[in-house]
């Protein structure tokens, strides 16, 4: 894996709150601060991909699958809701 050098300018409440959160889970800052910005570019690219998904999709095809589950197929136990 390369590693690059960046310098990120913070607002230093921000940056001594991530301190905290760092200390706090006993990880160094620079490992948190990679954490965090993984997890956000994950949730973009999760968001980017369902509306891809999405804007393919059948609605009529996937209702009428959906109207035919289950048909045939009584309730079994377990299958109750519960309140």
């Amino acid at each position: 894996m390369r590693k690059s050098n960046f310098a990120l300018r913070l607002q230093s409440s921000l940056i001594e709150e991530a301190r905290k959160v760092a200390e706090a889970e006993g990880v160094a800052l620079n490992q948190l601060i990679n954490v965090a910005l993984a997890e956000k570019l994950s949730a973009l690219r999760t968001e980017s991909y369902f509306r891809e998904r999405a804007s393919r999709a059948d609605v009529p095809k996937a209702l009428k699958i959906l109207e035919k589950a289950g048909k045939g197929n009584p309730p079994v136990r377990g299958d109750e809701i519960l309140s």
